[in-house]
């Protein structure tokens, strides 16, 4: 009976092991590289407030969640406000053999109106809105880099691609039911994007847009501690909903 009892103890462990996945979650910016910018007056005194710093807290909350959880362990591509390449974060991906990757960003546009919250997921398109989205954040490509990165993206995107959108799905699912019933948030849909950030970490990925640092009544929500743990807790529920579901084995 103790031998039974033994060996099935034994191999819940090696099933538990087994299933547990590893998540690289990207806030994006960092140093130099502001993002985004909000402009809030707070006690007559003009703040100005960078996507930098409001992704890397959403990111933490986002990895506090997932590791809550006990099965499965995320980790962060800069735990501090600094400039972190497109080279690096692919390598870190491969250095802790990431099953995921997913990188947190806040919208901008000349459009103080616009608002609204949207997922990408790795995949070709020839959608034009999602272009200009792609022009900011792919900005960090140029010349003879670029064309290195597109001619990757075009073989990873093969690969990924399908999972890519299992993920956003799950992920935009779980964040959707939430902020619009708690916020009221427009949803504006889970979407196709060729962003080298997302094909350099060879790997089913995503990009999540927020909300709009440009509308100012979203500024003061997404820069909201609870807003954020609430933005948070539903994406790390999408993530682990996929992780758990997911029975193919690691693509690289």
């Amino acid at each position: 009976m103790l031998k039974t009892l033994l060996s099935i103890t034994i191999t819940c462990l090696l099933c538990s092991t087994t299933m547990a996945k590893k998540v690289l979650l990207d806030p994006g910016h960092g140093g130099d590289d502001c993002g985004a910018k909000a402009k809030i007056w707070h006690k007559k005194k003009l703040n100005i407030i960078c996507e930098k710093d409001l992704t890397l807290k959403i990111a933490k909350e986002i990895r506090k969640y997932i590791n809550q959880s006990k099965r499965h362990t995320a980790y962060l591509t800069r735990i501090t406000d600094k400039a972190v390449s497109l080279d690096k974060r692919s390598k870190m991906a491969d250095h802790i053999k990431a099953d995921i990757f997913v990188s947190i960003h806040l919208n901008a546009t000349t459009n103080k109106s616009a608002s609204g919250f949207e997922t990408f997921y790795l995949d070709n398109h020839d959608d034009v809105a999602v272009q200009k989205v792609e022009m900011v954040e792919n900005k960090d490509s140029s010349g003879e880099q670029k064309e290195i990165n597109s001619i990757l993206a075009d073989l990873v995107v093969e690969r990924v691609a399908p999972q890519s959108k299992r993920l956003g799905q799950s992920i935009h699912d779980a964040i959707s039911t939430k902020l619009q019933k708690r916020y009221k948030l427009k949803d504006r849909g889970l979407k196709p994007g060729l962003f080298y950030v997302l094909a350099l970490s060879k790997r089913p990925s995503v990009l999540l847009e927020a909300g709009f640092m440009t509308n100012h009544s979203e500024a003061l929500l997404l820069k909201d501690q609870w807003f954020q743990r609430v933005y948070a807790k539903n994406v790390a529920r999408g993530i682990i909903k996929y992780l758990d579901s997911n029975t193919n084995p690691n693509l690289f």
